[in-house]
Formats: structure tokens, C-alpha cells, sequence
């Protein structure tokens, strides 16, 4: 049986406010297998996004296990932390986050040099997964000469650039209209797909989430089968 890509055990996190604990996690345990598509449900402030940052080594002061790809990452120093978000990782976001003064293609192009890529190979990855999106003829546009769902396809090209092992998605399409976030969803979940990568995608529209592998739902901090 293959190794889980992500595996979390008792993962809990709690801010203190107005004098009061708040759990917003408490002992999340989730498993998700190669290539597999995760919906995760809840409300907005179920902790979503909490869950998503703990994942994705953005956020300090979590207890409990994180395995990546069989490692255990949770209690990895800043380097060993930014080492694996930009080898085994990588984000959509519900707003875009794209470089305002690059073009769509550079957009893809900038986090594979990161990773160490030649200049060639990265420009003709990002071509690639750019026309898989349907933007073949948008390479050379920024952001701003882009519509919502054009920039939002450009941040998943990114996202998947460097070939990781889980995408993590926070509202991905939670800034379009409805038949946007179908069409741009539809074309996410199809190129993940493609590439074999795995993904945990948290959103709050039920609709959208039936359409991936598997949903689970976030309710009082824990973690369970929709």
C-alpha cells in the first residue's frame, strides 16, 4: 500500500483571546493518499484555513504529527520548513497572489528557478501547463490585463509547477461567480489529476466539494466524515 502523501495525528491549535482558550483544532487526525482530491468543509471560522496553514508549515504554535511524503515535518527549523514547502508543496489561494509586474508565464516561471530549474525547460513547463488552462494565448499578459478567472488559472499553473507532491487549495474559486468557479474548479481538479499530484481543497460551496475524491468536514475543531 503506498505511504499516505499527508498524514496529521492529533494536530490541535488554540489561541487565547479576551482571556478566554479558544480550540480551534482539536486532535485533527487526516490521511490522504497519493493522487487523491480531499474537499474539506465548514463554515467560515471552523478553522479551515488554520488547518490549511498547520499543513502547509505557514504557521507556528500547532502540537500534534505532520507527515509529508512519510517525513515528519511539525517540528522542522525555518529552513527544513521552506525546504519542503518548496519541494513537496504547493498553494492556491482565494485571491491570486500573482506578481503584478510579470506576465503569466514569468509567474510560472519564477518558483522553478527557485527550485533550481534551467531557464528553458521551466519556460516550456509553464507554456504547458498555461495552454492545459486554456491560456495559451494569455502568456505574455499581467495580472492586471487578466480577468479574475484568467489570474486565478495562472495561480494554479504556479501551484503545480514544480510538480509537488500535495496541492493545498484555501477557497480557490471563493472570489469568482458561480459558472466561473465551475469552469476554473473543473479545470483545477483536471490538471491536478494529470499531474498525479494530491490535494487537500477547502471550500465552504457543497456543490463544488462532491465533484473531488473525497469530503471531509471541520466541525468544533475536529475532523470528520461529511
Amino acid at each position: 500500500m503506498n505511504e499516505p502523501v499527508l498524514q496529521t495525528t492529533g494536530l490541535a491549535r488554540s489561541f487565547t483571546q479576551g482571556g478566554q482558550t479558544i480550540d480551534v483544532l482539536r486532535g485533527v487526525n487526516l490521511s490522504i493518499a497519493p493522487g487523491e482530491i480531499v474537499a474539506l468543509l465548514g463554515p467560515s471560522g471552523s478553522g479551515k484555513s488554520t488547518l490549511l496553514q498547520a499543513v502547509g508549515l505557514l504557521e507556528g504554535g500547532f502540537s500534534g504529527s505532520i507527515r509529508i511524503a512519510g517525513e515528519e515535518v511539525a517540528k522542522l527549523d525555518a529552513h527544513g520548513r521552506t525546504i519542503t514547502r518548496r519541494d513537496r508543496l504547493g498553494f492556491v489561494y482565494q485571491f491570486h497572489h500573482l506578481l503584478p509586474d510579470f506576465n503569466a508565464i514569468e509567474n510560472v516561471v519564477l518558483p522553478q528557478l527557485v527550485h533550481g530549474a534551467e531557464t528553458v525547460p521551466a519556460q516550456e513547463r509553464a507554456t504547458a501547463l498555461l495552454t492545459a488552462l486554456g491560456l495559451g494565448h494569455r502568456l505574455t499578459h499581467r495580472p492586471s490585463q487578466l480577468s479574475g478567472g484568467e489570474q486565478q488559472r495562472v495561480a494554479v499553473a504556479r501551484a503545480l509547477a514544480n510538480r509537488p507532491a500535495l496541492v493545498l487549495a484555501d477557497e480557490p474559486t471563493g472570489n469568482l461567480d458561480e459558472h466561473t468557479s465551475q469552469v476554473v474548479l473543473a479545470e483545477f481538479l483536471r490538471l491536478v489529476r494529470g499531474e498525479g499530484s494530491a490535494a487537500l481543497v477547502a471550500t465552504h460551496n457543497e456543490r463544488l466539494a462532491l465533484k473531488m475524491d473525497r469530503v471531509v468536514r471541520l466541525h468544533e475543531g475536529m475532523l470528520e466524515c461529511a
